[in-house]
Protein backbone atom coordinates (compact mmCIF):
# COMPACT_ATOMS: atom_id res chain seq x y z
CA UNK A 1 0.00 0.00 0.00
CA UNK A 2 1.44 3.37 -1.04
CA UNK A 3 1.43 6.12 1.57
CA UNK A 4 3.18 9.46 2.08
CA UNK A 5 5.14 7.79 4.86
CA UNK A 6 6.82 5.65 2.22
CA UNK A 7 8.55 8.58 0.50
CA UNK A 8 11.78 7.36 2.05
CA UNK A 9 14.98 7.43 0.00
CA UNK A 10 16.46 4.03 -0.82
CA UNK A 11 19.81 3.36 -2.43
CA UNK A 12 20.09 -0.05 -4.12
CA UNK A 13 23.67 -1.37 -4.43
CA UNK A 14 24.21 -4.51 -6.47
CA UNK A 15 26.59 -5.51 -9.25
CA UNK A 16 23.86 -7.51 -11.03
CA UNK A 17 21.98 -5.37 -13.52
CA UNK A 18 18.78 -7.48 -13.37
CA UNK A 19 18.45 -7.11 -9.60
CA UNK A 20 19.15 -3.37 -9.73
CA UNK A 21 16.55 -2.87 -12.46
CA UNK A 22 13.91 -4.98 -10.75
CA UNK A 23 14.37 -3.29 -7.36
CA UNK A 24 14.38 0.17 -8.92
CA UNK A 25 10.99 -0.33 -10.59
CA UNK A 26 9.43 -2.35 -7.77
CA UNK A 27 10.37 0.11 -5.03
CA UNK A 28 9.55 3.16 -7.18
CA UNK A 29 6.07 1.73 -7.81
CA UNK A 30 5.68 1.35 -4.04
CA UNK A 31 6.27 5.09 -3.56
CA UNK A 32 9.95 5.14 -2.56
CA UNK A 33 12.54 7.51 -4.01
CA UNK A 34 15.12 5.14 -5.46
CA UNK A 35 18.64 5.40 -6.86
CA UNK A 36 20.98 2.56 -7.83
CA UNK A 37 24.73 1.92 -7.80
CA UNK A 38 26.64 -1.03 -9.27
CA UNK A 39 29.65 -0.93 -6.94
CA UNK A 40 30.69 -0.09 -3.42
CA UNK A 41 32.79 2.87 -4.54
CA UNK A 42 29.87 4.45 -6.40
CA UNK A 43 27.59 3.72 -3.43
CA UNK A 44 29.85 5.68 -1.07
CA UNK A 45 29.87 8.72 -3.38
CA UNK A 46 26.14 8.49 -4.07
CA UNK A 47 25.32 8.17 -0.36
CA UNK A 48 27.06 11.52 0.27
CA UNK A 49 24.86 13.36 -2.23
CA UNK A 50 21.58 11.35 -2.19
CA UNK A 51 21.43 11.02 1.64
CA UNK A 52 19.47 7.75 1.60
CA UNK A 53 17.37 6.63 4.57
CA UNK A 54 17.94 2.98 3.70
CA UNK A 55 20.63 1.21 1.72
CA UNK A 56 19.74 -2.19 0.25
CA UNK A 57 23.15 -3.65 -0.54
CA UNK A 58 24.53 -6.88 -1.93
CA UNK A 59 27.06 -8.60 0.27
CA UNK A 60 29.33 -9.96 -2.48
CA UNK A 61 30.54 -7.40 -5.00
CA UNK A 62 33.79 -7.08 -6.94
CA UNK A 63 36.23 -4.49 -5.64
CA UNK A 64 34.89 -3.01 -2.41
CA UNK A 65 32.61 -5.67 -0.89
CA UNK A 66 29.46 -5.09 1.15
CA UNK A 67 31.19 -5.10 4.56
CA UNK A 68 33.84 -2.58 3.50
CA UNK A 69 31.20 -0.36 1.90
CA UNK A 70 29.01 -0.58 5.01
CA UNK A 71 31.84 0.49 7.32
CA UNK A 72 32.80 3.46 5.13
CA UNK A 73 29.21 4.70 4.74
CA UNK A 74 28.43 4.22 8.45
CA UNK A 75 31.51 6.23 9.41
CA UNK A 76 30.05 9.18 7.45
CA UNK A 77 26.37 8.72 8.37
CA UNK A 78 25.78 6.63 11.52
CA UNK A 79 21.99 6.92 11.19
CA UNK A 80 21.66 5.39 7.72
CA UNK A 81 19.93 1.98 7.85
CA UNK A 82 21.71 -0.72 5.84
CA UNK A 83 20.06 -4.01 4.86
CA UNK A 84 22.35 -6.68 3.43
CA UNK A 85 21.24 -8.82 0.46
CA UNK A 86 22.84 -12.23 0.80
CA UNK A 87 22.81 -15.44 -1.21
CA UNK A 88 21.10 -18.51 0.19
CA UNK A 89 23.46 -20.32 2.58
CA UNK A 90 25.63 -17.25 3.24
CA UNK A 91 23.79 -16.24 6.41
CA UNK A 92 26.93 -16.36 8.66
CA UNK A 93 28.46 -13.59 6.53
CA UNK A 94 25.27 -11.55 6.87
CA UNK A 95 25.31 -12.00 10.65
CA UNK A 96 28.86 -10.65 10.64
CA UNK A 97 27.57 -7.63 8.72
CA UNK A 98 25.00 -7.01 11.46
CA UNK A 99 27.80 -7.03 14.02
CA UNK A 100 29.49 -4.37 11.89
CA UNK A 101 26.41 -2.13 11.96
CA UNK A 102 23.90 -3.49 9.41
CA UNK A 103 20.26 -3.34 10.51
CA UNK A 104 19.21 -6.73 9.06
CA UNK A 105 19.64 -9.01 6.06
CA UNK A 106 17.43 -10.65 3.44
CA UNK A 107 18.23 -13.77 1.40
CA UNK A 108 18.06 -14.07 -2.40
CA UNK A 109 15.76 -14.87 -4.04
CA UNK A 110 13.60 -12.71 -1.74
CA UNK A 111 9.86 -12.56 -1.31
CA UNK A 112 8.48 -9.14 -2.26
CA UNK A 113 6.06 -8.95 0.66
CA UNK A 114 8.80 -9.87 3.14
CA UNK A 115 11.06 -7.23 1.62
CA UNK A 116 8.38 -4.55 2.01
CA UNK A 117 7.76 -5.61 5.62
CA UNK A 118 11.47 -5.38 6.35
CA UNK A 119 11.65 -1.94 4.73
CA UNK A 120 8.70 -0.72 6.84
CA UNK A 121 10.49 -1.89 9.99
CA UNK A 122 13.69 -0.22 8.83
CA UNK A 123 11.87 3.09 8.26
CA UNK A 124 10.40 2.95 11.78
CA UNK A 125 13.86 2.15 13.14
CA UNK A 126 15.35 5.15 11.30
CA UNK A 127 12.65 7.48 12.66
CA UNK A 128 13.17 6.23 16.20
CA UNK A 129 16.95 6.56 15.91
CA UNK A 130 16.57 10.12 14.62
CA UNK A 131 14.29 11.03 17.53
CA UNK A 132 16.72 9.52 20.01
CA UNK A 133 19.59 11.50 18.48
CA UNK A 134 17.58 14.74 18.66
CA UNK A 135 16.70 14.07 22.30
CA UNK A 136 20.29 13.18 23.10
CA UNK A 137 21.46 16.38 21.42
CA UNK A 138 18.98 18.40 23.50
CA UNK A 139 20.15 16.59 26.63
CA UNK A 140 23.80 17.29 25.81
CA UNK A 141 23.01 20.99 25.28
CA UNK A 142 20.86 21.19 28.41
CA UNK A 143 23.62 19.82 30.63
CA UNK A 144 26.60 21.32 28.83
CA UNK A 145 28.88 23.47 30.94
CA UNK A 146 27.84 26.51 28.88
CA UNK A 147 24.34 26.20 30.34
CA UNK A 148 25.47 26.38 33.95
CA UNK A 149 24.89 30.02 34.92
CA UNK A 150 28.08 31.03 36.68
CA UNK A 151 30.21 34.14 36.34
CA UNK A 152 31.89 34.32 39.74
CA UNK A 153 35.44 33.14 40.40
CA UNK A 154 34.08 30.80 43.08
CA UNK A 155 31.84 28.94 40.63
CA UNK A 156 34.48 28.89 37.90
CA UNK A 157 36.65 26.89 40.30
CA UNK A 158 33.75 24.50 40.93
CA UNK A 159 33.19 24.04 37.18
CA UNK A 160 36.88 23.31 36.68
CA UNK A 161 36.58 20.54 39.28
CA UNK A 162 33.46 19.20 37.56
CA UNK A 163 35.16 19.12 34.15
CA UNK A 164 38.08 17.17 35.57
CA UNK A 165 36.07 14.58 37.50
CA UNK A 166 33.45 13.91 34.82
CA UNK A 167 36.14 12.41 32.59
CA UNK A 168 36.87 9.81 35.28
CA UNK A 169 34.72 7.17 36.99
CA UNK A 170 35.47 8.46 40.50
CA UNK A 171 32.89 8.51 43.27
CA UNK A 172 31.85 12.12 43.98
CA UNK A 173 30.45 13.85 47.07
CA UNK A 174 28.77 17.23 46.42
CA UNK A 175 28.42 19.49 49.46
CA UNK A 176 26.41 22.69 49.76
CA UNK A 177 23.44 24.39 51.33
CA UNK A 178 19.91 23.65 50.18
CA UNK A 179 19.15 25.33 46.85
CA UNK A 180 22.72 25.88 45.60
CA UNK A 181 22.33 23.51 42.62
CA UNK A 182 23.83 20.21 43.79
CA UNK A 183 21.57 18.12 41.55
CA UNK A 184 22.41 20.28 38.51
CA UNK A 185 26.12 19.63 39.12
CA UNK A 186 25.45 15.89 39.48
CA UNK A 187 23.60 15.93 36.15
CA UNK A 188 26.45 17.82 34.50
CA UNK A 189 28.95 15.23 35.74
CA UNK A 190 26.88 12.31 34.43
CA UNK A 191 25.91 13.77 31.05
CA UNK A 192 29.49 14.79 30.29
CA UNK A 193 30.96 11.43 31.33
CA UNK A 194 31.55 8.18 29.40
CA UNK A 195 28.37 6.86 31.07
CA UNK A 196 26.10 9.53 29.55
CA UNK A 197 24.31 7.05 27.25
CA UNK A 198 23.22 5.04 30.28
CA UNK A 199 20.68 5.99 32.99
CA UNK A 200 21.10 8.61 35.68
CA UNK A 201 18.92 7.41 38.57
CA UNK A 202 18.23 9.87 41.41
CA UNK A 203 17.22 8.85 44.92
CA UNK A 204 16.25 11.27 47.71
CA UNK A 205 17.52 9.39 50.75
CA UNK A 206 15.49 11.58 53.09
CA UNK A 207 12.17 10.99 51.33
CA UNK A 208 12.01 7.17 51.47
CA UNK A 209 10.36 5.56 54.54
CA UNK A 210 12.89 3.52 56.52
CA UNK A 211 10.97 0.27 56.03
CA UNK A 212 11.10 0.70 52.23
CA UNK A 213 14.74 1.71 51.85
CA UNK A 214 16.13 -1.78 51.17
CA UNK A 215 13.42 -2.51 48.61
CA UNK A 216 13.99 0.84 46.88
CA UNK A 217 17.75 0.35 46.68
CA UNK A 218 17.96 -3.37 45.90
CA UNK A 219 14.48 -4.42 44.70
CA UNK A 220 12.52 -7.49 45.73
CA UNK A 221 11.15 -10.74 44.38
CA UNK A 222 7.45 -11.44 44.04
CA UNK A 223 6.09 -12.73 47.36
CA UNK A 224 9.15 -11.61 49.36
CA UNK A 225 6.80 -9.85 51.80
CA UNK A 226 3.09 -9.14 52.17
CA UNK A 227 2.81 -6.29 49.64
CA UNK A 228 5.35 -7.71 47.16
CA UNK A 229 2.80 -8.64 44.48
CA UNK A 230 5.36 -8.58 41.69
CA UNK A 231 9.12 -8.52 41.19
CA UNK A 232 10.61 -5.04 41.51
CA UNK A 233 13.94 -3.79 40.19
CA UNK A 234 15.83 -1.60 42.67
CA UNK A 235 17.62 1.68 41.98
CA UNK A 236 21.04 0.00 41.74
CA UNK A 237 19.87 -2.31 38.96
CA UNK A 238 18.11 0.56 37.19
CA UNK A 239 21.36 2.52 37.21
CA UNK A 240 23.50 -0.40 35.94
CA UNK A 241 26.30 0.91 33.70
CA UNK A 242 25.11 4.43 34.55
CA UNK A 243 25.10 6.72 37.59
CA UNK A 244 23.23 6.54 40.90
CA UNK A 245 22.69 9.97 42.47
CA UNK A 246 22.12 9.71 46.22
CA UNK A 247 20.66 13.06 47.23
CA UNK A 248 20.51 14.02 50.92
CA UNK A 249 22.85 11.13 51.77
CA UNK A 250 23.20 12.55 55.30
CA UNK A 251 19.59 11.53 56.01
CA UNK A 252 20.27 7.83 55.40
CA UNK A 253 19.63 5.73 58.55
CA UNK A 254 22.60 3.84 60.02
CA UNK A 255 21.09 0.44 59.19
CA UNK A 256 20.81 1.39 55.53
CA UNK A 257 24.33 2.85 55.58
CA UNK A 258 25.74 -0.59 56.46
CA UNK A 259 23.99 -2.21 53.47
CA UNK A 260 25.02 0.60 51.12
CA UNK A 261 28.64 0.22 52.21
CA UNK A 262 28.52 -3.51 51.50
CA UNK A 263 27.29 -2.90 47.95
CA UNK A 264 29.97 -0.28 47.31
CA UNK A 265 32.61 -2.77 48.45
CA UNK A 266 31.27 -5.91 46.74
CA UNK A 267 29.60 -4.31 43.69
CA UNK A 268 26.79 -6.84 44.06
CA UNK A 269 23.21 -6.58 45.32
CA UNK A 270 20.64 -9.07 46.53
CA UNK A 271 16.96 -8.47 45.92
CA UNK A 272 14.81 -9.08 48.99
CA UNK A 273 13.67 -12.69 48.81
CA UNK A 274 16.45 -13.78 46.45
CA UNK A 275 19.76 -15.31 47.56
CA UNK A 276 21.34 -14.87 44.13
CA UNK A 277 23.84 -11.99 44.00
CA UNK A 278 23.43 -9.62 41.03
CA UNK A 279 26.58 -7.75 39.86
CA UNK A 280 26.08 -4.01 39.40
CA UNK A 281 28.33 -1.49 37.68
CA UNK A 282 27.26 1.88 39.05
CA UNK A 283 29.00 5.20 39.53
CA UNK A 284 27.97 6.87 42.79
CA UNK A 285 27.43 10.61 43.11
CA UNK A 286 26.06 11.72 46.48
CA UNK A 287 25.02 15.10 47.80
CA UNK A 288 24.38 16.59 51.22
CA UNK A 289 23.63 19.88 52.93
CA UNK A 290 24.83 18.39 56.23
CA UNK A 291 28.29 18.36 57.78
CA UNK A 292 29.00 14.62 57.48
CA UNK A 293 32.17 14.84 59.56
CA UNK A 294 30.12 16.27 62.42
CA UNK A 295 27.49 13.54 61.94
CA UNK A 296 30.29 10.96 62.19
CA UNK A 297 31.35 12.52 65.52
CA UNK A 298 27.72 12.32 66.67
CA UNK A 299 27.60 8.62 65.68
CA UNK A 300 24.92 9.37 63.08
CA UNK A 301 27.03 8.56 60.02
CA UNK A 302 29.56 5.78 59.42
CA UNK A 303 33.14 6.89 58.99
CA UNK A 304 33.94 3.98 56.64
CA UNK A 305 31.00 4.98 54.39
CA UNK A 306 32.17 8.60 54.38
CA UNK A 307 35.59 7.41 53.21
CA UNK A 308 33.89 5.55 50.36
CA UNK A 309 31.77 8.53 49.31
CA UNK A 310 34.19 11.46 49.47
CA UNK A 311 36.89 10.19 47.14
CA UNK A 312 36.39 13.44 45.22
CA UNK A 313 34.56 16.26 47.01
CA UNK A 314 32.98 19.30 45.37
CA UNK A 315 31.78 22.11 47.63
CA UNK A 316 29.32 24.56 46.05
CA UNK A 317 29.43 27.99 47.72
CA UNK A 318 26.15 29.63 48.80
CA UNK A 319 24.75 32.44 46.67
CA UNK A 320 25.71 35.08 49.27
CA UNK A 321 29.37 34.20 48.61
CA UNK A 322 29.08 34.55 44.82
CA UNK A 323 26.88 37.56 44.29
CA UNK A 324 28.47 38.21 40.88
CA UNK A 325 26.22 35.39 39.64
CA UNK A 326 22.96 37.10 40.70
CA UNK A 327 22.53 39.39 37.62
CA UNK A 328 23.16 36.46 35.24
CA UNK A 329 20.80 34.18 37.15
CA UNK A 330 18.14 36.91 37.24
CA UNK A 331 18.30 37.36 33.48
CA UNK A 332 18.11 33.59 33.02
CA UNK A 333 15.00 33.29 35.20
CA UNK A 334 13.32 36.22 33.44
CA UNK A 335 13.79 34.45 30.10
CA UNK A 336 12.66 31.13 31.55
CA UNK A 337 9.41 32.43 33.04
CA UNK A 338 8.66 34.67 30.08
CA UNK A 339 8.43 31.44 28.09
CA UNK A 340 6.65 29.37 30.74
CA UNK A 341 4.17 32.00 31.92
CA UNK A 342 3.67 33.76 28.55
CA UNK A 343 4.98 37.06 29.97
CA UNK A 344 6.93 39.87 28.30
CA UNK A 345 9.21 41.15 31.04
CA UNK A 346 12.07 43.03 29.41
CA UNK A 347 14.37 43.99 32.25
CA UNK A 348 14.85 44.86 35.91
CA UNK A 349 15.63 48.32 37.29
CA UNK A 350 19.04 49.09 38.79
CA UNK A 351 17.63 49.77 42.31
CA UNK A 352 15.76 46.45 42.20
CA UNK A 353 18.91 44.63 41.10
CA UNK A 354 20.85 46.34 43.89
CA UNK A 355 18.34 44.95 46.39
CA UNK A 356 18.73 41.46 44.93
CA UNK A 357 22.52 41.57 45.21
CA UNK A 358 22.41 42.97 48.77
CA UNK A 359 20.09 40.26 50.04
CA UNK A 360 21.70 37.11 51.48
CA UNK A 361 19.32 34.52 49.93
CA UNK A 362 19.01 31.88 52.68
CA UNK A 363 17.41 29.54 50.14
CA UNK A 364 20.12 30.28 47.55
CA UNK A 365 19.37 29.89 43.82
CA UNK A 366 16.00 28.23 44.41
CA UNK A 367 15.08 31.17 46.66
CA UNK A 368 16.15 33.71 44.01
CA UNK A 369 14.23 31.86 41.30
CA UNK A 370 11.02 31.94 43.35
CA UNK A 371 11.48 35.65 44.04
CA UNK A 372 11.98 36.46 40.35
CA UNK A 373 8.95 34.40 39.33
CA UNK A 374 6.80 36.16 41.94
CA UNK A 375 8.08 39.59 40.89
CA UNK A 376 7.34 38.90 37.23
CA UNK A 377 3.74 38.00 38.04
CA UNK A 378 3.32 41.27 40.00
CA UNK A 379 5.10 43.36 37.34
CA UNK A 380 2.76 45.67 35.35
CA UNK A 381 5.05 47.63 33.05
CA UNK A 382 7.30 44.84 31.69
CA UNK A 383 10.17 46.05 33.88
CA UNK A 384 10.67 44.65 37.38
CA UNK A 385 10.94 47.41 39.99
CA UNK A 386 11.58 47.48 43.74
CA UNK A 387 7.85 47.43 44.44
CA UNK A 388 7.52 44.08 42.66
CA UNK A 389 10.09 42.33 44.84
CA UNK A 390 9.04 40.25 47.88
CA UNK A 391 9.01 42.25 51.12
CA UNK A 392 11.72 40.03 52.64
CA UNK A 393 14.22 41.29 50.06
CA UNK A 394 14.00 44.81 51.51
CA UNK A 395 16.15 46.00 54.39
CA UNK A 396 19.15 44.32 55.86
CA UNK A 397 20.43 40.80 56.08
CA UNK A 398 20.17 40.92 59.88
CA UNK A 399 16.39 40.94 59.42
CA UNK A 400 16.70 37.23 58.73
CA UNK A 401 15.81 35.08 61.73
CA UNK A 402 16.49 31.41 62.20
CA UNK A 403 14.37 30.12 65.06
CA UNK A 404 15.28 26.97 66.92
CA UNK A 405 12.34 25.17 68.44
CA UNK A 406 12.64 25.08 72.21
CA UNK A 407 15.10 27.97 72.47
CA UNK A 408 12.35 30.63 72.62
CA UNK A 409 8.69 30.61 73.49
CA UNK A 410 6.03 30.70 70.79
CA UNK A 411 5.04 34.22 71.89
CA UNK A 412 8.64 35.46 71.64
CA UNK A 413 9.02 33.97 68.18
CA UNK A 414 5.73 35.53 67.01
CA UNK A 415 6.84 38.92 68.34
CA UNK A 416 10.15 38.63 66.46
CA UNK A 417 8.39 37.72 63.22
CA UNK A 418 5.96 40.63 63.65
CA UNK A 419 8.86 43.02 64.30
CA UNK A 420 10.67 41.75 61.23
CA UNK A 421 7.61 42.23 59.01
CA UNK A 422 6.89 45.68 60.48
CA UNK A 423 10.47 46.77 59.86
CA UNK A 424 10.39 45.57 56.26
CA UNK A 425 7.05 47.34 55.60
CA UNK A 426 8.46 50.61 56.96
CA UNK A 427 11.62 50.26 54.84
CA UNK A 428 9.50 49.61 51.77
CA UNK A 429 7.27 52.64 52.48
CA UNK A 430 10.28 54.90 53.09
CA UNK A 431 11.78 53.87 49.77
CA UNK A 432 8.51 54.45 47.97
CA UNK A 433 8.29 57.96 49.47
CA UNK A 434 11.96 58.73 48.79
CA UNK A 435 12.58 58.48 52.57
CA UNK A 436 10.29 61.46 53.30
CA UNK A 437 8.89 60.85 56.81
CA UNK A 438 5.75 62.95 56.42
CA UNK A 439 4.71 61.23 53.19
CA UNK A 440 5.65 57.84 54.66
CA UNK A 441 3.53 58.43 57.79
CA UNK A 442 0.57 59.43 55.62
CA UNK A 443 1.04 56.34 53.44
CA UNK A 444 1.14 54.06 56.50
CA UNK A 445 -1.73 55.98 58.16
CA UNK A 446 0.26 56.57 61.36
CA UNK A 447 1.47 59.78 63.04
CA UNK A 448 4.81 61.28 62.12
CA UNK A 449 5.93 60.83 65.76
CA UNK A 450 5.02 57.11 65.73
CA UNK A 451 6.96 56.66 62.51
CA UNK A 452 9.98 58.48 63.95
CA UNK A 453 9.94 56.24 67.06
CA UNK A 454 9.80 53.10 64.92
CA UNK A 455 12.63 54.38 62.72
CA UNK A 456 14.63 54.92 65.91
CA UNK A 457 13.69 51.48 67.31
CA UNK A 458 14.75 49.70 64.13
CA UNK A 459 17.85 51.92 63.72
CA UNK A 460 16.93 52.98 60.22
CA UNK A 461 19.01 56.17 60.39
CA UNK A 462 22.12 54.24 59.40
CA UNK A 463 22.89 52.20 56.33
CA UNK A 464 20.75 52.44 53.25
CA UNK A 465 17.79 54.26 54.84
CA UNK A 466 18.36 57.93 55.66
CA UNK A 467 15.49 59.85 57.23
CA UNK A 468 14.17 62.99 55.61
CA UNK A 469 11.70 65.52 56.93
Amino acid sequence: MKTNEMEARILVVDDEDKIRTFLYHFLSDEGFKVKVADSGTKAVNMADSFKPDIILMDQNMPGMNGIETLEMIKSRDPLVVIIIITAYGAVPLAVNAIKKGAYDYIEKPFDNSKLLLLLHRAIDHKKLSSKVMVLQDRLDKKYSFDNIIANSDEMQKVLEQVKRVCETDATVLIQGESGVGKELIAQAIHYNSPRKEMPLVAVNCGAIPVQLLESEFFGHEKGAFTDAKETKTGKFEQAHKGTLFLDEIGELPLEAQVKLLRVLEDKKINRIGDKKAIPVDVRIISATNKNLTQKVQEDKFRLDLLYRLNIFTITIPPLRERKDDIPLLTDHFIQKYNALLKLKIKNITRPAMDLLTQYNWPGNIRDLENAIQSSMILCRDNIITEDNLPIRVYGYSEAESDFETGKESLEDQINQVNSKVEKEIIIRALRKCNNNRTKTANLLKISRKTLFNKIKTYKLFDGNIQSKS
